[in-house]
């Protein structure tokens, strides 16, 4: 048996008895002693402690299968035969990915400045090579979870437009013979931007001089860890000045998209009031999102037949869920608190991130020097917008005063 199976088997008997505490400790209206509430929150706790650690092993897994992988391509051909030439174009090519490691590398490395021409930055850094551009993606996917949920697209220039329907036409009933009414669809556009994103990492000078260290996986760890929390935090609830626009943001300002409720006590009538808010075609992919506070509220609540909403996965690979449908959370999510929108259901592939093409990093041999340090310069440029505001719902809380 798995070390995850073991803990979702250990959280799911946790789960029963903080919940059979609760029915058996609380009166008619709900309600418990002080004493008792204090016991049920350490019930609970155990509960979240042990999600977090589900959570945090499954992350291993996955980041084990992907350092498992092959890292070289078997002997095909036979003893002696030439290698196949390199004929892939630009960035791609062997050349550029030995050319741009060697720069990061040595300092003054002037001989390879005709191959990496082709990569130049505008800012005077050089694009990665293809293959590491898809090992940093899978790290930033890997830590933000929101990308796995969006419709992730690359763009070659700075700006890209969608059309999109604003309004359908529609058909109407009509006499024999008579006229058929004229209804035209409506469109608009959308234009994703390419807002610039970037981060200082600083490497030891021994280190860089250590044979054995490997740049390329700290530098993709580093870069994942810190622009994937940037990229989360503006993905759900950035403002779209000089940043994406948070699907939080888009939510709250949508005229009609959240079930207002007058203060911070969630019932089971309101989350099915979000739920169904939700058209059933977007249901089906539906997702909450929503902080680990207000998930804390949701486990108390019931439905009619007395069964408790939130329910802790059994199965190894299956998410948690809310109303049966899955959930994540984010510590960039409104908290459950007057005037915000704590929780969104919806079908977040709607939600576009373009990602333009090359991400660069720069060398900065002097400005750590005396620190016997060498800086990395690494940046991106990304942007991304809910295109279809029908496609997510939310709650929010009446404002205060």
């Amino acid at each position: 048996m798995t070390k995850i199976m073991e803990l979702m088997e250990r959280r799911a008997k946790a789960w029963d008895a903080a919940k059979n505490f609760l029915d058996t400790h609380s009166d008619n209206g709900g309600n418990v002693s002080a004493e008792d509430a204090a016991t049920y929150d350490k019930m609970e706790k155990e509960v979240t402690d042990l999600t977090h650690d589900i959570e945090r092993l499954q992350r291993q897994e996955q980041i084990d299968k992907m350092m498992s992988q092959p890292t070289s391509s078997p002997l095909t051909t036979k003893p002696g035969a030439k290698d196949e030439p390199d004929d892939k174009p630009g960035i791609a090519s062997k050349a550029y990915k030995t050319a741009f490691w060697d720069s990061i590398r040595k300092r003054n490395w002037y001989d390879v400045q005709n191959v990496l021409e082709v990569g130049t930055d505008a800012n005077g850094g050089y694009l990665v090579p293809d293959e590491y551009e898809h090992q940093l993606i899978q790290a930033l996917t890997d830590e933000n979870f929101f990308r796995s949920l969006a419709h992730v697209i690359q763009t070659d220039s700075g700006t890209h437009t969608i059309p999109i329907v604003a309004s359908h036409g529609t058909a109407s009933w009509m006499e024999e013979n008579g006229l058929y009414p004229e209804s035209d669809d409506t469109f608009d556009q959308i234009t994703l931007s390419a807002y610039k994103l970037g981060t200082a990492i600083k490497v030891s000078e021994e280190l860089m001089n250590d044979s054995v260290f490997d740049l390329e996986s700290y530098i993709s760890t580093e870069f994942a860890r810190r622009i994937g929390a940037a990229e989360e935090e503006a993905f759900l609830v950035g403002d779209g000045q000089k940043k994406p626009e948070g699907v939080f943001t888009k939510v709250a300002a949508t005229e009609g998209a959240t079930t207002e409720i007058a203060n911070t006590t969630l019932t089971f009538d309101s989350i099915m009031d979000v739920f169904h808010s939700l058209r059933s075609v977007y249901r089906n992919r539906a997702v909450w999102i929503l902080n680990d506070s207000t998930v804390k509220a949701l486990r108390k609540i019931k439905d009619g037949n007395n069964n408790y909403i939130w329910q802790p996965s059994v199965v190894a690979g299956q998410p948690d869920t809310i109303l049966n449908r899955p959930y994540k959370t984010s510590i960039y999510a409104p908290e459950l608190a007057a005037g915000n929108v704590p929780l969104l259901f919806g079908d977040f592939s709607y939600y576009w991130i373009a990602d333009r093409q090359g991400r660069s990093f720069k060398r900065l041999s002097e400005l750590y020097a005396a620190n016997g340090q060498i800086g990395f310069l690494a940046s991106e440029r990304v942007d991304g917008k809910l295109i279809l505001p029908e496609a997510v719902r939310g709650l929010s809380v009446k404002a205060a005063g």
